[in-house]
């Protein structure tokens, strides 16, 4: 009885402390050219605690998503973070990208940014590395998309150059 005490207790602390972590390390990445407003609308999905470490890492620093005290330094660090992990060509011209905000969902974070005004899309190129600083087996999905016309791929640490032709 009392190793089957044991046994239960070692599997509900596995349990417990399974509950906060997860066991994937992954990332979503959606470059959506605007016609209309001749614009890339990007929005990034990152786990909610995966992105709080890789920033804090980054920046030596205790933030954390929820509180109102640490927003203005969060929007400052998700802007340098992405500044740095994140890059966009429209047809071999590096784009200058404008943080535009946040929003918590539950356990993710969605992340939001926009381009300069850019020429219609032939050739698109990116470089995303968001969290490789923090996982080394880290995978981002990067969906572009042009004219309804989706293509997606799957980027795994540490690759993270990435073109697709429109």
């Amino acid at each position: 009885m009392k190793k089957l005490f044991i046994l239960f207790g070692m599997l509900f602390f596995l349990l417990l402390s399974a509950k906060d972590k997860h066991p994937y390390h992954v990332g979503s990445v959606e470059i959506n050219y605007n016609a209309k407003t001749k614009t890339f609308e990007i929005s990034a999905r990152l786990f909610l605690d995966d992105l709080e470490n890789g920033l804090n890492k980054k920046y030596n620093q205790t933030l954390h998503f929820g509180e109102e005290k640490s927003k203005e330094a969060i929007d400052k660090a998700l802007e340098n973070y992405f500044s740095e992990y994140f890059k966009l060509k429209n047809n071999n011209k590096f784009l200058k990208i404008n943080f535009l905000g946040y929003e918590e969902d539950k356990e993710a974070v969605n992340i939001y940014l926009e381009s300069e005004i850019a020429e219609a899309p032939k050739k698109v190129e990116t470089a995303v590395s968001l969290l490789y600083n923090l996982y080394d087996d880290q995978m981002n999905i990067v969906h572009i998309i042009v004219n309804g016309n989706r293509k997606s791929s799957k980027m795994n640490y540490p690759d993270r150059y990435l073109y697709q032709l429109f």
